[in-house]
């Protein structure tokens, strides 16, 4: 693909990534990631965005149908993949689910951009198929913020679940545990808001400033928005080595006293339940990628380490590997896909177990948004810490979980769950 590709000089990044975010959001699809300056990106690009379609895999259900069209699309190419998609990787009845979405994100989708933008330092670039990249340049940097006023009002979320159920499912689901059918398993619930007229764009600035992330994302896909603020990497490749970072591991910052605060760092770093939970899911991650990595490339390059964030401190481990040459897309979505922090262990049983115990599709949530760049690696994130918006019929909600584990109690994992939503909840709360 020919692109023609300018860079420009700017000199407020932050204000310019205000104004791509707003230009993005006149095309029906575009996607926007944002490292927010965290260095565990790996990536070259503080700031990556696309827009526009010149094609895309509308037509296609299936996932091996999606190798092929990768390969004939030597370009950039972004797009998502659902929870849902896990109907498609494990062939048991007793996976797929039938419920649908709050917001009805596809199993997969992706395309391929009419224009790719990146910002490096204060280096911006534009590779566009269409149009010269100065006229591009000249819309966004025209974009006047002032006159883009935020639109978040007083929105009131109701839980799918009531506490009491909540504390009864997770008493079922420690029995499982104890009956040895599974080791951990990810619970999750869902918060649903109705008549929630909102401005996606200005409500993922909002929550990006009050939650900045090395993952986060805006993603619009026709009347459906995702405002992502993830701290967590499903599966990054370059050249031929994979990368994923699991986060299992949370606890709640003092960041009013800087003494307490540290200390609480090292709360989580000790806690044998915490420890214990995060290293069934990296021996989980190891297992998936050495169903696609070259035998003995396998590694944990890092163990148990604390990352402090707005909110809270989160216990994160990176395993590695080297992918064997030739292996489609789909094989790697078939060996790691749904990722392990948000299933558990053993994968299938767990899966099973979602099925019988959430009473809600996730949807995007647990699923992931991503891109791939022309010369075929490819960076992807977990769907978590997020807002999906389905814009025609103002429906907003956000889910999130926890790990199940023998050790775990019912009260303490619905408080991680409501810290986990703080972001999300606090967002719409007028003082």
């Amino acid at each position: 693909m020919n692109r023609i590709t300018k860079h420009y000089q700017v000199q407020k990044p932050e204000l310019l990534k205000q104004q791509i975010v707003h230009w993005l959001n006149q095309f029906t699809v575009c996607c926007f990631f944002d490292s927010n300056h965290y260095q565990q990106n790996l990536s070259n690009f503080q700031l990556l965005a696309a827009a526009g379609v010149l094609t895309d895999t509308t037509a296609f259900t299936q996932l091996t149908l999606l190798d092929d069209w990768l390969v004939e699309h030597n370009d950039w190419i972004f797009g998502h993949l659902s929870f849902s998609l896990k109907n498609q990787i494990f062939s048991s009845p007793n996976i797929k689910s039938s419920q649908l979405a709050t917001v009805p994100f596809p199993d997969f989708y992706f395309f391929q951009p009419e224009v790719v933008c990146s910002l490096q330092e204060k280096t911006f670039t534009i590779h566009s198929a269409l149009n010269h990249p100065d006229s591009i340049y000249h819309q966004i940097t025209e974009i006047n913020l002032h006159a883009c006023k935020p639109s978040l009002t007083n929105i009131s979320f109701q839980a799918n679940i009531s506490k009491t159920k909540y504390y009864k499912t997770v008493e079922l689901l420690l029995n499982e545990i104890q009956k040895g059918n599974c080791y951990e398993i990810n619970f999750c619930t869902e918060w649903i808001a109705k008549e929630a007229h909102i401005s996606p764009v200005e409500t993922y600035l909002a929550l990006s400033a009050l939650s900045p992330m090395p993952f986060s994302a805006y993603y619009k896909l026709n009347s459906m928005h995702l405002m992502c603020a993830s701290p967590e990497r499903y599966l990054c490749k370059q050249t031929n080595q994979l990368y994923s970072s699991p986060i299992k591991g949370t606890i709640a910052r003092n960041l009013s006293n800087p003494e307490k605060d540290k200390k609480l760092q090292q709360t989580l770093l000790q806690s044998k339940k915490e420890r214990s939970e995060n290293i069934m899911i990296v021996d989980l991650v190891r297992n998936d990628l050495s169903r696609i990595c070259k035998p003995g490339t396998v590694r944990v390059t890092e163990l148990c380490e604390i990352y402090s964030y707005p909110q809270l401190h989160q216990m994160i481990s990176t395993i590695t590997g080297e992918l064997r040459h030739h292996t489609p897309f789909s094989e790697v979505l078939k060996a790691t896909f749904p990722m392990g922090s948000m299933t558990g262990a053993p994968k299938e049983k767990v899966l099973t177990l979602t099925k019988q115990f959430e009473n809600f599709n996730r949807g995007l949530y647990s699923g992931s948004v991503g891109y791939f760049t022309p010369e075929k690696d490819f960076d992807f994130n977990v769907v978590i810490r997020s807002l999906q918006y389905n814009a025609a019929n103002a429906t907003l909600s956000y889910a999130v979980g926890s790990g199940i584990t023998a050790q775990s109690k019912p009260e303490q994992e619905y408080e991680e769950c409501l810290l986990k939503a703080t972001a999300m909840a606090n967002l719409f709360i007028k003082n």
